[in-house]
């Protein structure tokens, strides 16, 4: 991620805060978030399969201790984001290597925005009133420079992968 990334520093000062309120809690955060991933685009759930096992519906995949280790992961990710505002370029080989396993799993592009946007209702419903117009633009910045870091990997697998 460029030096020049979009972020003043009001933005970062906005999304450091708003994310020390929710990641106090951050499976509980999370299961918002891939619910409501699941509920706007249900194909996703065949792509979480742990063991061989195809999960029956949503409410299974997210109450699976699998699934609650991959939301863990997911906030760690976004923690890591959050604690390298200033210098994001420093996440940029980790972040395309996680565009790597993604794709190999067979998630698609146009995925990221659906989790963009399922991103930005888990902090609303967190945040409740403190989820201002400003701080909706500054995640979606960031996550916007997150998801070009990991389509990286995309762009740099050979063809026929």
């Amino acid at each position: 991620m460029e030096s020049g990334m979009p972020l003043s520093g009001g933005q970062r000062a906005l999304i450091r805060e708003s994310w020390q309120r929710v990641s106090g809690s951050p499976v509980q955060h999370g299961l918002v978030l891939f619910s409501r991933l699941f509920d706007l685009d249900p194909d996703l759930l065949p792509l979480f399969q742990y063991s061989c096992k195809q999960f029956a519906s949503p409410q299974e995949c997210l109450s699976a201790p699998e699934f609650l280790d991959h939301i863990r992961k997911v906030m760690l990710v976004i923690d890591a984001a959050v604690s390298h505002l200033e210098n994001l370029s420093c996440l940029e080989e980790y972040l395309c290597n996680l565009g790597k396993k993604h794709q190999a799993v067979g998630v698609k592009v146009e995925s990221f925005s659906t989790v963009g946007e399922s991103l930005l209702y888990m902090l609303e419903k967190c945040l409740g009133a403190a989820f201002s117009p400003e701080v909706q633009e500054a995640w979606s910045k960031l996550y916007s420079a997150v998801v070009k870091a990991m389509l990286r990997g995309w762009e740099t697998l050979p063809e026929g992968d």
